[in-house]
This record gives C-alpha cells, sequence and structure tokens, in this order.
C-alpha cells in the first residue's frame, strides 16, 4: 500500500463552477449581428444551467430584443429578474394559471384547439400560434392548423386574445440543407393565418444551428439558446464557452504497478504512479458514461480519469508528476489552455453539451462573473 496525503482543508473541499457573463454577451451580440431579424434569448433550463435571471439580464443588455422559456414559472422568474422585454412561453399545460400570463405580460403559445379554449377565458393574451412543421412533438398537427386559425380569429374579433406571432421549430437543423421542408411548412401556415384574417407581426423557427447556417430560416425572429452560452450544435462556428469547472484534490496516493483503481477495478495501474482524488461525481453532473475516456486538467496536463466516476468522487492518474492536496484541477472549460472542454465530456459520454450543462449539480458552489 502507497503513502496517503489527506488534506485538512476541508472547507474548501468542493467543487467549483464559474459562470462568464462576459461570454454570455459576447455571443448574445455576435448572433445579433448575424441575425436577419431580432434575437429571442431562450433562458429555459435555468438558463441552460448558467443561471435564468443572470444570463436574461446578459442577454437583453447585449441586444436581445425578446427572451423566450418553456414554463410559465421561467417566464415569472424572468420577470422578476427585472428584464421588461417581451417574452414568451411555449411549453404549457392546459390548466396552466393564464392570469399570471397576463398578470406579469407574458406571451404565450397555441399548440392547439383546447389551449386556446382556456386561455382565451383569461383574456386578453397575446400568443403565438404554434405550427408542428416536422418535429411530430409540440404544435398543431397541419390538419388541424385551419380550424386553430379560425377559432384563434373569432377570439381576437372577441378581443380575448392578440396574435403576435407563429412559431415552428425545425426537426433536423443541424444538417446542411435540411431546413426547406419546415420552413415551407411555416411559411404555409402563415399564410394560412393571414387567409383566416390574422396579421402576426413575428414569425420565428429558427434555433442556434439553423440561425448560423441558413439565413433563409432566420424570418423575423432566431432563438438562441445553447448558441449563448457557447454550444454550436451545427459544429460549424467557434462560440466562447461560459462555464468552467473545478475542484480541488483533496488526497495524494502513491501506488505500485497492478494496482486497481475504484469500483470493478476497470481500472489497473500499469506501473507505479501517483493518484490524485477529485470531489467531483455523477451527483455533480460528470456523466458516468464518460468512465474510461474522460480526462481532467491537473498540473500542467491533461490527465485520465482513472476508474469508473463515482457519485461524487473521481479519480486522476498523474504519473510521477508533483500534485499536492489543494492544488486545482479543471475538469471542463474553454479549453484555452488545454482543459476539456464541454463538448469533449460530451463526446466521451456519447451526448451533447446541452446535456452536460444542465445537468450540473445543485451541490456545486456557484460564482458568477
Amino acid at each position: 500500500m502507497g503513502a496517503l496525503v489527506t488534506s485538512l482543508r476541508q472547507a474548501a473541499a468542493e467543487p467549483s463552477l464559474s459562470v462568464d457573463l462576459g461570454a454570455v454577451a459576447a455571443n448574445t451580440r455576435r448572433f445579433v449581428s448575424l441575425a436577419r431579424g431580432e434575437v429571442m434569448a431562450v433562458v429555459k433550463a435555468d438558463g441552460f444551467g448558467h443561471g435564468l435571471g443572470d444570463v436574461a439580464r446578459t442577454a437583453a443588455a447585449a441586444g436581445a430584443t425578446w427572451i423566450g422559456v418553456t414554463s410559465l414559472a421561467e417566464a415569472v422568474a424572468v420577470r422578476e429578474s427585472g428584464v421588461d422585454v417581451p417574452v414568451l412561453s411555449w411549453l404549457n399545460p392546459v390548466d396552466a394559471d393564464v392570469r399570471t400570463a397576463v398578470r406579469y405580460g407574458i406571451d404565450l403559445s397555441v399548440p392547439s384547439l383546447h389551449h386556446l379554449a382556456v386561455i382565451e377565458q383569461a383574456g386578453p393574451v397575446r400568443v403565438h400560434l404554434q405550427l408542428d412543421t416536422g418535429m411530430a412533438r409540440d404544435g398543431a398537427s397541419p390538419d388541424s392548423w385551419l380550424a386553430l386559425m379560425s377559432a384563434a380569429r373569432r377570439a381576437e374579433l372577441a378581443g380575448k386574445i392578440s396574435v403576435v406571432g407563429v412559431m415552428g421549430h425545425l426537426p433536423c437543423a443541424d444538417t446542411p440543407g435540411a431546413n426547406a421542408t419546415g420552413r415551407r411548412a411555416l411559411l404555409r401556415g402563415v399564410e394560412m393565418a393571414r387567409q383566416a384574417g390574422l396579421r402576426p407581426a413575428v414569425r420565428h423557427l429558427a434555433a442556434t444551428s439553423a440561425a448560423l447556417t441558413d439565413p433563409s430560416s432566420h424570418l423575423d425572429v432566431v432563438r438562441i439558446g445553447a448558441g449563448l452560452v457557447g454550444i454550436d450544435p451545427s459544429g460549424t462556428t467557434r462560440l466562447r464557452s461560459a462555464l468552467r469547472l473545478t475542484a480541488p484534490v483533496v488526497q495524494v496516493r502513491r501506488v505500485e504497478a497492478g494496482s486497481g483503481v475504484g469500483y470493478g477495478h476497470s481500472y489497473v495501474t500499469e506501473r507505479a504512479t501517483t493518484l490524485a482524488l477529485l470531489p467531483v461525481g455523477y451527483a455533480d453532473g460528470l456523466p458516468r458514461a464518460a468512465s474510461g475516456r474522460a480526462e481532467v486538467f491537473l498540473g500542467g496536463r491533461r490527465r485520465p480519469v482513472a476508474g469508473v466516476i463515482s457519485m461524487d468522487q473521481v479519480v486522476a492518474d498523474v504519473g510521477d508528476d508533483a500534485v499536492a492536496p489543494g492544488d486545482e484541477a479543471v475538469v471542463f472549460g474553454a479549453g484555452d489552455d488545454g482543459e476539456p472542454t464541454v463538448e469533449d465530456w460530451a463526446r466521451w459520454a456519447g451526448t451533447i453539451p446541452h446535456e452536460i450543462v444542465t445537468g450540473i449539480g445543485a451541490r456545486v458552489r456557484r460564482n458568477v462573473r
């Protein structure tokens, strides 16, 4: 058995997440300059794990003229954070508290006749009619669209709603040249709305990938969520990452060749080496599926994660280099110094960066700058 050194600085023995709002601002300004119309900053899922209020305020200050969320609760949180640009909420149950939307001045999507029937009872409400443009997910199906247009026109004439926009979503925006069908579907839907007597001023379809790769999909507003925080799902553009996850070394252990590490001994040392223990694991958002491939940045180099990622621990193999308790390991960051990125962790786990950034656990200490 090797020698064991234990840190006495237990107060510092926790992972820390730094959120760079300057990166969010820079990414927002980039999309504002790129978009043919306006930018809606989508801050759902706690601002993609970066802080809903912080991201919303930063994006609005950097030029986003709309804020988008899924739930009504998120929309209220945006308003209570001090943001006064138009806010749209587009994924609500039919029994949502529509009067709260009215009170806070929140726009609502209307994906069905059932939703419309509930919404118009609490009016007047600003609405965006939502068409399924190829996802078979949210939005009115094409065969129910005409009935929804007719009902929306009646509700608008009665002063119960105001139809502000028409929206859809692209199913394959990450694939070059795959947006034409969805765009045609939305434009047909808008034309049907106009034939019904509606005059939606805002058409929106594109999210981050299409905003970066297909200007013809921009229409009046582009919805940017992942792009705000530095994620480009299309893989075509370098954006500024806004997250940096670090963890301190809490133990250092010297072991002999042939030592098994962690559960199941899936990692066995090939030679005598030094192991550094970090107090971060899958409860903090590191995907266990990345075990056997993941790396961290420690002592000026990337180090392999030795063994299975545990609930709240990972072990880094640092070889013969000098590492001490209290040293900081970078789990992921912007990659400027060679540290792993969110994209690296997503690749190691066989997932997408969105899942990594939205999965950071609540016990991780946050620092916003």
